[in-house]
């Protein structure tokens, strides 16, 4: 390992360079569209919260006395969005300068610096160097350190939660300019290695089964900071090898795992490869790159559902449910491109970026109020909720405060003297470093062309512009003061333009755009309609949205209002599903807006395409069942049959556990001793062992005629007994091995006594293991109402 001498670091710093090729935000600066509007918006926002409430638990957790009380939602979580916003303070002051971010960075750094001190000085024996807000910390790392996981595994995913201070104190010394917060980031780096220092490879693994965020990522740039290589040793050890290994081979393990688990690993994975060039590491990120852009994300960009990577053959969950693809997933592939770009600068990355960028992390703040969104259904005719200011404190509140603060992070790079354009986002860049300034003039996509003017200064570089993979083949045109050039494409899809650039030269270029129909990935019968890199959507009504504008409640991150059946949605019939892109019609007068001409559709409405990112307060379409005449007449019967079933479950139920799911157990606050989960066949389950038992709370809201429906699966020859108690009163016994009958999976409802509800607003509902038998696995629990 070659160690660069300090002064390289130093100058990094001095240029608030964490990546070499990056320009620092302050040299990059939005001009009007819709990506300032957005900053600004978001600016306004995060200094509507109140600090001193974010640093409530990192000042319980250390003893130190508090004025105000923390937020109360996802409570078990606490601390994790105080990093977050620690990091987008950051980013904000490093782009505009804003006294009041810096105020609050360098509040939030001293009080850190305060708890990090008395964690050290009353609780060396574990805590030296502590900076976090764990609930729970003293009995979780206490006893982690000498092997221990039975508190760390009972709590709410605690590296995940120290991983977003970690962050958050490396953006304030990186981009907040702040040297406390320099030293109180690696002192925090080192307590990570000392807590962790007594324990094996095999107990490190075993650690790393429970969510933990991004650490491998943050050492490695603790190293890249420093210099120090404990801290690369140290990113290498906090790597996961259930996916580093298979991931370096080029073997995609990720169905049914938790997706925002497995990203924050990758980009990990690539830092390191990046700085150790390491092949396992590089070939990691970059294959878990390709495996979830290729067949795991839908057209805007995101991917997941319900929070984990579906199957191939379970794809239809993506229309069928209404928790589609995360925002916290988005946040974390755009920081896997940026540092596959930073080694690779292929123009596919950036076609990537760009997509996520406009249709999933714009769309995620509300234009008005700056609320944030979790979940982007892709369900036809769903919506999406938003977030409310020093209420909801989701973990995509968290990354949505970072992801509209740095909208200037990837508009420009560089590498060597060449200038990479990969954004077509109206903005200027000061190259201090050639002492040059450039301003790109731009309205896309509302307008189909940019330029690119020299407002300053003198240079000779070359001019990396990007030929995205969308354009109209062959028609993208490109001038120079009024002239047009020829041109050929590198290996990359840049165009190379090498001159001496002088204030005045204008590059003119055009961007002409098409429409495109795109199948989803494993579901060809549903499809996407895009104009260039943007998806367009359509607006349909907006009866009923419930909790569109979210509330404290457990579950306000989701649109949980009524599901409108998806075979009354409007569906697109032709003999060439792919000619349906050139039945669209502009809107006149209206940038960036269709209606549909001779394309017949059932359950036709009045609708118009636009923008997906422009969508709001609104139910709406963004993928389209399109069938050929004949499909239609085989395919629709399945679809409304199956439809009116769901529908029908989905009336009469009260509340839904999907055991061996993280979120939903979290959310129905999950006890266990004992116990195990996994997947069979796509569906999720837990069982206990031994004399273990899991629990769940579940929601009755005083309705006292309640059934309980379990998932089941028997082969037939278990030995599976156990017994089911409502609030500790044992009230089945059950015996697998009496079951008859039954093979595969199977649904069992138990009608529940009226003595066991009444009164009451939740039960405790528990599986027991009976005389060291296990549990049956147990994959879906209902609470019902009677049919």
């Amino acid at each position: 390992m070659i160690l660069l001498p300090a002064g390289f670091y130093q100058t990094l710093l001095a240029q608030d360079k964490l990546y070499d090729n990056a320009f620092p935000l302050e040299q990059v600066t939005l001009k009007n569209g819709p990506f300032l509007h957005a900053r600004e918006l978001n600016m306004q926002t995060l200094l509507s919260y109140d600090v001193d409430r974010l640093l409530y638990p990192y000042k319980k957790e250390a003893g130190l006395q508090t004025v105000k009380k923390g937020y109360k939602n996802w409570e078990g979580l606490d601390g994790h969005v105080g990093g977050h916003y620690l990091s987008a303070l950051a980013f904000n002051y490093a782009s505009t300068g804003n006294p009041e971010c810096k105020k609050r960075i360098d509040h939030m750094v001293a009080v850190l610096k305060e708890c990090q001190n008395k964690n050290t000085n009353e609780r060396s024996d574990w805590a030296s160097g502590y900076a976090g807000g764990v609930p729970g910390s003293t009995e979780i790392w206490s006893t982690l350190k000498d092997g221990n996981f039975k508190a760390y595994k009972a709590a709410w995913v605690p590296w995940y939660n120290v991983h977003k201070t970690f962050a958050g104190l490396r953006d304030a010394w990186v981009y907040g300019k702040s040297e406390d917060a320099k030293d109180v980031f690696l002192k925090f780096c080192d307590w990570a290695i000392a807590v962790t220092a007594k324990l094996s490879v095999q107990q490190m693994q075993e650690m790393f089964d429970t969510e933990h965020g991004g650490m491998n990522e943050v050492l490695a740039d603790a190293y890249q900071l420093t210099g120090n290589q404990k801290y690369l040793t140290a990113a290498v050890r906090f790597s996961h090898h259930m996916l580093l290994n298979p991931m370096s081979k080029h073997q995609d393990n990720l169905d049914n795992k938790h997706a925002n688990t497995q990203v924050p690993k990758a980009v990990g994975f690539h830092r390191i490869g990046e700085l150790n060039h390491e092949a396992v590491y590089e070939n990691s990120g970059q294959f878990f790159w390709e495996a979830v852009t290729g067949t795991r994300s839908l057209a805007f960009g995101g991917n997941s559902r319900r929070e984990f990577f579906p199957s191939a053959t379970a794809t239809s969950d993506f229309i069928d449910d209404v928790e589609g693809p995360e925002t916290c997933n988005t946040y974390n592939m755009l920081k896997l491109t940026e540092g596959l770009f930073r080694e690779n600068p292929d123009a596919k990355y950036a076609d990537y970026y760009e997509r996520a960028l406009y249709n999933h992390i714009l769309s995620t703040q509300h234009p008005e109020h700056g609320g944030y969104v979790y979940f982007t259904p892709a369900r036809p005719r769903h919506y999406r909720v938003y977030s409310t200011p020093n209420q909801g404190m989701w973990c995509c509140v968290g990354s949505g405060m970072e992801n509209h603060s740095k909208y200037n992070a990837f508009i420009y790079t560089h590498r060597s003297d060449s200038l990479y354009l990969n954004l077509f986002i109206a903005s200027e860049l000061d190259w201090k470093e050639k002492k040059i300034k450039l301003k790109q003039e731009t309205s896309f996509p509302d307008e189909e062309k940019s330029r690119l003017v020299i407002s300053d200064g003198n240079a000779t570089f070359t001019l990396m512009l990007r030929h995205p993979s969308w354009l109209k083949k062959n028609e993208m045109e490109v001038k120079i003061n009024g002239k047009k050039i020829n041109y050929t494409l590198t290996a990359s899809a840049y165009i190379a333009i090498k001159r001496s650039w002088k204030k005045g030269d204008m590059l003119e270029f055009s961007l002409p755009m098409e429409s495109t129909v795109e199948r989803l990935p494993n579901l060809p019968e549903y499809v996407s309609i895009m104009h260039g890199p943007i998806l367009l959507g359509a607006k349909t009504k907006t009866e009923k949205l419930t909790g569109l504008v979210a509330n404290d409640s457990r579950w306000g991150h989701i649109a949980g209002g009524q599901k409108l059946p998806i075979d009354k949605a409007p569906i697109l019939i032709d003999k060439d599903i792919t000619k349906i892109s050139g039945k669209l019609a502009p809107v006149a007068g209206k940038p960036m807006q269709f209606s549909f001409i001779n394309e017949k559709i059932i359950n036709q409405e009045a609708l118009t395409l636009e923008p997906f990112y422009r969508i709001h307060d609104s139910r709406y379409m963004m993928y389209w069942m399109a069938l050929t005449p004949n499909q239609y007449v085989s395919y629709v019967d399945s679809v409304k049959k199956s439809e009116t079933e769901k529908m029908h479950l989905s009336a009469r139920t009260q509340d839904f556990i999907a055991p061996g799911e993280q979120q939903p157990e979290v959310d129905h606050h999950m006890k266990s001793e004992l116990s195990r989960s996994g997947s069979y066949l796509d569906e999720f389950w837990r069982d206990a062992n031994n004399g273990g038992y899991f629990s769940y709370q579940l929601n009755t809201n005083g309705v006292e005629n309640l059934l309980l429906n379990i998932r089941y699966y028997t082969a037939g020859n278990a030995n599976e007994k156990f017994d089911i108690l409502i609030d500790d009163k044992k009230w089945q016994s059950i015996d697998m091995a009496a079951v008859k009958n039954k093979r595969g999976f199977y649904n069992q409802e138990y009608p529940i006594p009226t003595a066991l509800l009444k009164d009451k607003q939740n039960i405790t509902l528990k599986f027991a293991s009976v005389d060291r038998n296990p549990t049956a696995r147990v994959y879906y629990v209902r609470l019902v109402k009677p049919q």
